[in-house]
C-alpha cells in the first residue's frame, strides 16, 4: 500500500506519517512506501523500515497535484490548508487553496479512475450561527467564516465525489488541537496551545479572551490515532455521509489552565497575560462547543480521556527536553 501525506511537512503529517511507520500497516495491508508531499520541502523521516519520501506539491496546480497522486497511490491524506485567521485576511489564499486545492485534488483521483481513498480534514469551523445546541451530525452547516465555508464546500465536494465512484472519500471535522507543538500559527485558535505550551516551556504567553471561553479540544496523538481509524473504515459502515465528527471535549480556558496546574504545578500558569484580542475573539466567537460525536465514536474514533492526558501526551511527544 502506497500513502501520500499532502501537508506532510506540517506537524500532523509528521506525526501521522510516523505513527503509520510504527505501524507497518493499513487497513490490515502492509505499508509499501509513503509519500510526504508539501508546498515547501518536507521534513524527510530515516532509518525507517518503510520507505519514505519527499515532495513539492502545489494543490492549486493541477499537475503539480498529478506528482503526488499518481496511479500507485492508494491513501491520500489532505491535511493542506490556509488556516482560520489567515483565510480571514486573505480571501484569495483561502479559496485557491482550502476550495480549489481540495477539488484538484479530488480531480486528479477522478482522472486516475483507481478509486485511491482520499481522508480529507475538515474543521468544527463549519459550525455557526443560529443553529440549535447541541451540534450533531445532522445539524446544519452555518459557516461564520470565510474558513469555515471553504471546509464546508469540501465536505461536499467529497461527499459527492465519493457517491459517484471517483474516489473511497471520507473526511472528519477536526477539533481545536491542542497543545500543538512548535511556535504560534496564523490560526485565530493558536492561543489555545501557546497559553499551556509557552508557559510549560517557561515562557509568557497571553490569552485574547476571558476564561470562561468553551471550545472543543483534542490532543494531536489522539487526532493521529483517529485519522488512522477514518481510513480504515469500510466504505459501508460510513453510509451516505462520509463525513464525520472527530470527538473531543468541551473546556473552559479555565479548565484547561487548571489541568495544566494538576499536571505541572502552579508556575506555568503565573507566566499567563490576559490582554483581550478583538480580531481573534471575532472570529472565535462565532465557533459552537456543544458538540457530539456519537457516529464517530461508533466506529471506533476517541476523544482524550481528560485535558491532563493532552498536557502528558505534550510533555512526553513534544515538549523540549520532555
Amino acid at each position: 500500500m502506497n500513502i501520500t501525506i499532502i501537508g506532510g511537512g506540517g506537524f500532523l503529517g509528521q506525526k501521522l506519517a510516523r505513527a503509520l511507520v510504527a505501524r507497518g500497516t493499513l487497513d490490515g495491508r502492509k505499508i509499501t512506501g509513503i509519500t510526504l508531499a508539501d508546498v515547501v520541502d518536507p521534513a524527510g523521516i530515516e532509518g525507517t523500515a518503510v520507505p519514505v519520501s519527499t515532495l513539492r506539491c502545489d494543490i492549486t496546480d493541477p499537475a503539480s497535484v498529478a506528482q503526488a497522486v499518481t496511479p500507485e497511490t492508494d491513501v491520500v491524506y489532505h491535511l493542506a490548508a490556509v488556516v482560520s485567521a489567515h483565510a480571514e485576511e486573505e480571501f484569495e489564499d483561502g479559496m485557491q487553496i482550502n476550495l480549489f486545492g481540495t477539488l484538484n485534488i479530488l480531480e486528479q483521483c477522478r482522472k486516475l479512475g483507481t478509486v485511491p481513498r482520499v481522508v480529507f480534514t475538515s474543521s468544527i469551523a463549519v459550525y455557526g450561527g443560529e443553529v440549535p445546541d447541541p451540534i450533531t451530525e445532522t445539524s446544519l452547516l452555518n459557516p461564520q467564516t470565510s474558513y469555515g465555508a471553504q471546509k464546508a464546500m469540501g465536505e461536499l465536494l467529497v461527499n459527492d465525489y465519493a457517491r459517484k465512484g471517483f474516489a473511497d472519500a471520507r473526511g472528519v471535522r477536526l477539533p481545536t488541537i491542542s497543545i500543538r507543538p512548535g511556535k504560534p500559527n496564523r490560526a485565530a485558535s493558536s492561543f489555545m496551545s501557546s497559553i499551556l505550551r509557552e508557559p510549560l516551556n517557561g515562557q509568557a504567553a497571553n490569552c485574547p479572551v476571558e476564561e470562561d471561553f468553551r471550545h472543543y479540544y483534542l490532543s494531536p496523538r489522539k487526532c493521529v490515532e483517529n485519522l488512522i481509524r477514518t481510513a480504515e473504515i469500510s466504505a459501508g459502515d460510513l453510509g451516505r455521509n462520509r463525513i464525520l465528527q472527530m470527538p473531543g471535549r468541551t473546556l473552559t480556558i479555565r479548565q484547561m489552565i487548571d489541568a495544566m496546574t494538576a499536571v505541572a504545578g502552579p508556575a506555568p500558569a503565573r507566566l499567563i497575560t490576559w490582554q483581550p484580542d478583538e480580531t481573534v475573539r471575532g472570529i472565535v466567537g462565532g465557533w459552537r462547543f456543544d458538540i457530539h460525536a456519537e457516529r464517530a465514536l461508533a466506529l471506533g474514533l476517541e476523544a482524550d480521556e481528560s485535558f491532563e492526558e493532552n498536557l502528558r501526551y505534550y510533555i512526553e511527544d513534544d515538549r523540549p527536553g520532555g
